[in-house]
């Protein structure tokens, strides 16, 4: 999605679920692939590993001033405490992607839409649970389009250790058909409405 519009997006789960690597890949998948500018930066609570921590990506066609996230245009939450630390601001008509067996959230505030997908348990059936952020770095490819699947992809092999990549691709492809179903399914709703 090329724009001279700036997209916020805030990752947010507890440190060892991967989020800072996720960030890192969204991040280089717009910059290297998409052409636009990128501002990737991480947060950690002091607990570090098990505790709340964020990636914040900013993504822009034009110049980007302030590095910080302030107003994510894109929320993804993948763990409670990360929702309580990180989950209270949003854009308006911000998109909320969830991981909905670590997530608890029924509704977001007017104008926003909310994404559930079990990430994990998707994880967990390809037989790895460490793989639940590159699921739902699919997923974020997949009802967002802030980047394109092809340069996800590329920039998702250039950042994994060798000899992972049969899986995590696997990982990738659940995360994004899951989206694509999704979307699959909110379009046929709305067709029905309007008949």
């Amino acid at each position: 999605m090329t724009t001279t519009l700036k997209t916020e997006i805030r990752l947010a789960g507890f440190g060892g679920q991967g989020i800072v690597l996720a960030g890192h890949i969204l991040g280089k998948a717009a910059s290297l692939y998409e052409h636009l500018n990128a501002v990737f930066t991480q947060s950690y609570g002091p607990e570090a590993r098990g505790g709340a921590c964020s990636a914040d990506v900013i993504l822009s066609g034009g110049e980007i001033y302030y590095p910080r996230v302030s107003c994510p245009q894109v929320l993804v939450l993948m763990s409670e405490e990360a929702k309580h630390t990180y989950g209270g601001l949003m854009a308006n008509q911000a998109k909320v992607l969830i991981d909905e067996d670590l997530v608890k959230l029924d509704s977001v505030p007017e104008g926003s839409r909310l994404f559930k997908i079990p990430a994990t348990r998707l994880a967990e059936k390809l037989g790895r649970k460490i793989v639940a952020n590159i699921v739902m770095l699919g997923f974020i490819t997949s009802v967002t389009e802030v980047v394109s699947y092809d340069s996800m992809k590329k920039s998702l092999f250039d950042s994994i250790p060798r000899g992972t990549e049969e899986l995590n691709l696997k990982a990738f492809e659940k995360g994004f058909e899951y989206g694509k179903q999704i979307k699959k399914q909110e379009s046929g709703v709305r067709i029905q409405h309007s008949e």
